[in-house]
């Protein structure tokens, strides 16, 4: 461990005024964002390079962080977003097989800000009372005062469209498959992360459709994917599914999607505020009833948005690997992962047909699963992909294909 007089001094303060001194360990410089914590073990690089964490600052439970180090075949985006990051104590000598580069690199690398030495226990208990906030790191200004002035005069997560910051600009093709290790490296079959793959251009659109089989019982199913923030193993999983999958950006219009032929419709996991994504809960409503639809986190907060229900922000959000779900139609209880801020608020609807609940969140109650018993679609607020966290949902993608064999049949 460097010597204590050589570490750089470094200050986290919230909105409300409480702070915490540590020492930089990643970029030096301030950062600005939410305040939230996760409750994971492992997985750090992950959570790191998950986009639904755009405009947050992550505070991990877990005591010790960096162990393992970071490599480029465990990316969840083709790039880190969390805006900063927070540790109880750091450890700069990696120790794995897998390991390319020691997290305190990967972080000066991508220009983000990481403290240590901070009490997180007291952290995250500040902020499961006091709730979700503003907050600044910084390694240049030592003023607790004046860093919270800071915090409390920037943007909060409500209202903010970050799907918009975090979504590709052209649609393209996803081919990988689920890793299984066979003693080797990941067999890729695009780019290598965090390279994004090459555009679906519009040639090779042409050649897509054209070369579509026409036998229902032999062709894949196509499935185009919302990209609001998606991770790579919602797409990894997909295709382990089976399905070809085109991912667009969240802006693209319901007609083109239409256009491509797909069988099903993805809306992907994303970061802030659903309510201000107008133009993607728009282009919702026109392909409700038209195709079969999956919705996961955000995806999932649009789906119940474009259905007439309401959303609002959390207390201190959903962020970890260790969330209990019941299902309410089996009664088995699932260990997910989760990251989200907002919930879906289905009561709103009344009685009347519409969506119904269909997962419930034990430990705070929140709804956290939906289906329509007239369209075929159903939506989850937690990550079936996993990446980090327990594999207990990950049998959705292959629901997600039988709704689409059921629809087409």
């Amino acid at each position: 461990m460097v010597e204590e007089h050589k570490r750089k001094r470094a200050v986290l303060a919230l909105a409300d005024g409480t702070y915490f001194e540590g020492y930089s360990f990643g970029a030096e410089g301030e950062a600005t964002g939410e305040v939230v914590f996760n409750t994971s073990m492992m997985g750090y690089q992950e959570i790191l390079t998950d986009p639904s964490y755009k405009g947050q600052i992550v505070t991990m439970t877990y005591p010790l962080i960096g162990n393992y180090g970071v490599n480029e075949e465990d990316f969840e985006s083709f790039r880190p977003f969390v805006e900063g990051f927070v540790v109880r104590e750091y450890c700069p000598y990696p120790s794995n097989w897998r390991s390319q580069m020691a997290l305190g690199d990967f972080l000066r690398k991508w220009g983000i800000v990481g403290i240590e030495g901070v009490d997180t226990r007291a952290l995250t208990r500040h902020i499961r009372d006091a709730g979700a906030q503003q907050g600044v790191i910084s390694t240049s200004d030592p003023d607790p005062k004046s860093l919270a002035a800071k915090a409390q005069s920037s943007p909060p997560m409500v209202g903010l469209d970050l799907a918009k910051e975090v979504t590709c600009q052209r649609p393209y093709i996803w081919r990988e498959g689920e890793w299984r290790w066979d003693g080797g490296p990941r067999q890729k079959t695009h780019r290598p992360s965090p390279a994004p793959p090459e555009e679906f251009s519009l040639s090779e659109q042409r050649q897509f459709l054209a070369r579509r089989p026409t036998d229902p019982a032999t062709r894949p199913f196509r499935v185009v994917a919302y990209d609001c923030g998606i991770k790579l193993n919602i797409l990894r999983k997909s295709v382990s599914a089976g399905f070809e999958v085109i991912v667009v950006p969240a802006f693209t219009a319901a007609e083109e999607v239409l256009g491509l032929e797909p069988h099903g419709i993805l809306l992907s996991n994303g970061p802030g505020d659903p309510e201000p994504v107008i133009y993607l809960i728009e282009n919702v409503k026109k392909l409700l009833g038209k195709l079969p639809i999956l919705g996961i986190c955000l995806g999932h907060q649009i789906l119940g948005l474009a259905l007439g229900a309401k959303t609002y922000k959390l207390k201190f959000g959903h962020h970890g690997g260790n969330h209990p779900v019941k299902d309410l139609s089996t009664g088995r209880v699932e260990i997910t992962a989760q990251n989200h801020g907002f919930a879906v608020d289905l009561s709103v609807l009344g009685e009347k047909a519409g969506p119904r609940l269909t997962h419930l969140n034990l430990n705070d109650q929140t709804g956290e699963g939906m289906a329509h018993p007239d369209l075929s679609l159903f939506s989850v607020q937690y990550h079936p992909e996993a990446s980090p966290g327990p594999h207990d949902p990950g049998y959705l993608f292959g629901r997600f294909r039988e709704l689409m064999q059921e629809y087409w049949s």
